[in-house]
């Protein structure tokens, strides 16, 4: 799948992750903190945002994590950024602190393979912190997952307020089917791609086509970057609006 490469820190964090045997495919289960994963960067987060490092037990797949409650402390809506393939926690790094600022509690990770089963820990771990609902926005496999998760409200320990698709595929063989959760997901969803990154931008705009949901918002952007990547490329007021339309920080 075509993604952005991450720049010379995000590949510091593959070093890092590779010296303490954390890869984008991990595999152990459950929610631990330990102090070593406290002293974690991952090669992007400041020294006050590792703080939040943590190991997110995800199925099959014990994940290197950051978690940070809002500013103002006893966050009632939590953000998941669910990472895509290849990716990390690393490419919302930008981001963690603006939305912490609004509000929000957030968590992200690195790249496992439990598709929404990924999605679901982080929002378990959300709920023990104490949020009362949750949005999630997906980078690629993780908007496919997202999407997914979005679709069984049921399965989700919370409510999710909405969803934010960057780039999703289809689907992401044996882990997620993004075409098929929303023929009948109605969480509010946004879906966007850049015009130039292959067939991404038909994808967004036939899933957005198909989707039941009642609130639903297409954006296509210049350029060709994949993904998380799109925030800095033009996604990101665009995001924020629909996150405080449809999951608003005061819940």
């Amino acid at each position: 799948m075509k993604r952005s490469v991450l720049p010379a820190l995000g590949l510091t964090a593959a070093l890092l992750l590779a010296a303490t045997g954390c890869g984008s495919d991990g595999s152990e289960t459950t929610t631990a903190t330990s102090s070593a994963a406290a002293a974690e960067t991952y090669g992007c987060l400041t020294p006050a945002q590792s703080a939040g490092a943590f190991r997110l037990a995800a199925p099959g797949a014990d994940l290197g994590a950051y978690y940070r409650d809002s500013t103002a402390g006893k966050a009632a809506v939590g953000l998941v950024f669910a990472p895509q393939a290849g990716g990390s926690l690393c490419d919302w790094q930008p981001y963690y602190d603006e939305f912490t600022a609004a509000g929000y509690a957030v968590v992200g990770w690195m790249a496992g393979g439990g598709g929404p089963g990924d999605v679901k820990a982080a929002i378990q771990l959300l709920k023990s912190h104490g949020a009362t609902s949750v949005a999630l926005v997906g980078a690629s496999k993780g908007a496919s997952a997202s999407l997914e998760a979005a679709a069984d409200p049921a399965g989700a320990p919370l409510p999710i307020k909405a969803v934010v698709s960057l780039s999703s595929p289809e689907g992401y063989p044996g882990e997620s089917d993004a075409a098929k959760a929303v023929l009948t997901g109605t969480v509010p969803s946004f879906f966007a791609a850049e015009e130039g990154d292959g067939r991404f931008p038909r994808t967004a705009t036939q899933l957005h086509a198909t989707a039941v949901a009642p609130v639903k918002q297409l954006k296509i952007y210049p350029g060709s970057r994949h993904g998380a990547f799109l925030l800095a490329d033009g996604a990101l007021p665009d995001v924020r609006a629909f996150l405080t339309a449809h999951a608003p920080a005061q819940g």
